[in-house]
């Protein structure tokens, strides 16, 4: 039952304060959101089905704020509902090392479900667990939690929420029930200098059930949650709201989007609403309330383990919970030359047919990036949303059960690009696979030949990137990244590669980079990916009959090979030699292991693959003389 009026407003003047005095203490920050979003957030607290002593409880409802700059009423709730955030974490908001940064991520904070990072990101985040917990439902049963999304005017703005939304509405999402704090306020002013939808006729369109409220009329908003759950499509609640609500003299104001608001306007705020004028002070009778979050959780976690114990779904729980990927029966590959995006989806089947969470999809492309799993189930339909599609796999990996991943052509990378650093960030074990990998794509032309995405990539922290050269490279890819727990990329051919002869082979190609053909007496290190180690192969006979030994490195994994210590390095690449890098694509960063590179200085071109090589210097007899002018 919905408490009384007055003890609302207390709970949403200690979030409201509490946020300030974080803010201005760090003497940085955005305090306008979370004064705005108070009232909605103290009524949200009796609706929320969390346990704070276990933020990993499967069941529990996932909450995403889309909006990151509003970190500080993230952990200001985060606090009184009794995850493990002090009061001294809130007082070093924003510092070195603290467990409050200035955007709330996943692995930083507990209780924090996902780093949103860029506006919409967050919204297409929500929407992926909405999705994965509609996939858990159909496996487990006893899945009945929502997934709660709180955005604002920037996010409902950003492209990737226009997709993640259409994906939603699609799929009749009814567990999703987004929140929209609908302020009229962006930093440069009044929301109608650049946006004037209809946003209740947008969502309607795209089949959402939308509702309108007062976001600070308490009875409004807690009759807002209770019909958005139980709807039959997924819910925006479009909450208007002022903007830095409960300030004395700065309500309203665009200023109090991104700068804290004084101590003179804090003092002057709390005195006018009645609150104790003291920093980081919350009344006892407003942390009870909060607090009951724990009873609360801890009752229904344990009906819920109850639950899940007595059905016949708890051994299946177990194995979603730990996958085992030691029963996987990879395929064997002759050796006929195959493009290695068919290799793949060999491989991804292979996988799928022993690892039940093991789901994926493409944008529109699965016949052409082969990732059609024969399990109908665990296929995902993605649409033409390459944005969209990438945030909405991020939170799906974070769901707790799933391994997924996503696909589409190379060059299209560039539109999953935000996500791909967010799952870098969070450790996301999550895949994409990425074909069509370079000139080879051949007559579509230099808009659909990736250039600089593998170098964009691979300068990615704490994210891998697998060029395999075959079929047998591709298997051992696989293996390694599903032993990383951080995101991994697949780029792959979409023309036929020889299958490599592997009887001279020195290192270990789990390393990422390893010695494919060694020389007696080698002058020169050809280092490749992909399918130029071929080419390679072949400049290095063409060298052999002018008398000049070559050694042969094939690196399916730069990021994996640079890892590697300077000993094992200097046994594949071994610096007596002139160590020259070849990859039909930008390819700078070879100079860390090379002297110099055979690479790509422009977009390419529209014409058979064959020639486009050729044009480009990719032939063995222009990698041979390279050689020997090194050498003269």
């Amino acid at each position: 039952m919905r408490l009384d009026d007055k003890t609302l407003g207390e709970m949403s003047n200690a979030v409201r304060f509490l946020a300030v005095d974080t803010i201005q203490k760090a003497n940085s920050g955005h305090p306008g959101m979370p004064m705005g979003i108070a009232d909605i957030a103290s009524v949200f607290s009796f609706h929320l089905k969390h346990n704070p002593r276990n933020p990993k409880w499967l069941n529990r409802d996932r909450v995403v704020f889309s909006g990151g700059h509003g970190s500080a009423l993230i952990y200001s709730l985060l606090h009184l509902w009794g995850y493990d955030l002090s009061l001294d974490d809130l007082k070093n908001f924003r510092q070195l090392d603290s467990k409050t940064p200035g955007h709330p991520e996943r692995l930083h904070t507990e209780g924090i479900e996902v780093t949103t990072g860029p506006l919409g990101q967050g919204f297409a985040n929500a929407v992926g667990f909405a999705f994965a917990a509609k996939k858990a439902q159909k496996l487990l049963g006893a899945i009945d939690h929502k997934v709660w999304c709180f955005c604002g005017d920037g996010d409902i703005m950003e492209g990737v929420c226009y997709e993640a939304s259409s994906f939603a509405g699609h799929n009749a999402l009814d567990n999703l029930i987004v929140v929209y704090d609908s302020n009229d306020i962006t930093i440069d002013g009044s929301l109608n200098i650049c946006f004037s939808e209809d946003v209740a006729a947008r969502f309607t369109a795209q089949g959402w059930h939308t509702i309108a409220i007062d976001g600070h009329n308490f009875e409004a908003i807690d009759a807002a949650f209770e019909s958005a759950k139980n709807q039959s499509k997924p819910t925006i609640i479009i909450a208007k709201t002022r903007i830095a609500k409960g300030a004395a003299t700065m309500e309203g104001s665009r200023k109090t989007h991104g700068a804290p608001l004084g101590s003179s306007e804090i003092s002057a705020s709390k005195v006018k609403a009645g609150f104790k004028d003291e920093p980081f002070y919350i009344p006892q009778n407003a942390l009870t309330w909060f607090r009951t979050a724990l009873e609360k959780g801890e009752l229904a976690e344990r009906e819920w383990n109850d639950r899940v114990q007595k059905s016949d779904k708890k051994e299946l729980l177990k194995r979603l919970l730990n996958p085992d990927f030691s029963a996987i029966e990879y395929p064997v590959f002759d050796g006929a030359p195959k493009a290695t995006r068919d290799t793949n989806g060999q491989i991804l089947n292979a996988i799928a047919a022993s690892v039940q969470g093991f789901i994926g999809g493409s944008a529109d492309l699965a016949a052409s990036n082969k990732t059609e799993l024969a399990n109908s189930d665990s296929n995902i339909r993605f649409g033409i949303r390459e944005h969209a599609m990438s945030a909405i796999t991020n939170a799906i990996a974070l769901y707790g059960i799933f391994i997924p991943f996503d696909s589409t052509f190379f060059v299209f990378s560039d539109y999953q690009k935000p996500a791909a650093r967010t799952a870098a960030l969070m450790s996301a074990k999550r895949f994409f696979i990425w074909t069509h990998d370079s000139i080879g794509v051949g007559e579509d032309g230099a808009t659909h030949q990736p250039i600089e995405q593998l170098s964009a990539f691979r300068a990615l922290p704490n994210f891998y990137v697998f060029r395999p050269a075959d079929g047998f490279e591709n298997v051992v890819a696989w293996k390694s990244a599903l032993k990383l727990q951080a995101p991994s990329a697949f780029v792959l051919s979409r023309q036929n590669l020889p299958a490599l002869d592997r009887s001279q082979i020195k290192g270990d190609i789990s390393k990422g980079g390893y010695l494919l053909c060694v020389a007696k007496k080698a002058q020169i290190t050809l280092i490749a990916s992909g399918s130029e180690v071929a080419l390679a192969l072949s400049a290095k006979s063409l060298l052999q009959t002018k008398g000049i030994g070559a050694n042969v490195v094939s690196v399916p994994c730069f990021d994996l090979f640079a890892e590697q210590d300077e000993e094992y390095l200097e046994t594949i690449v071994d610096p007596q030699t002139i160590a020259i890098a070849i990859e039909a694509a930008s390819a700078n960063e070879w100079f860390r292991f090379a002297d110099a590179v055979i690479g790509m200085e422009s977009f390419g071109a529209s014409a058979p693959s064959e020639k486009l090589f050729e044009r480009f210097g990719f032939s063995a007899e222009n990698i041979a003389q390279i050689a020997e002018n090194l050498l003269s």
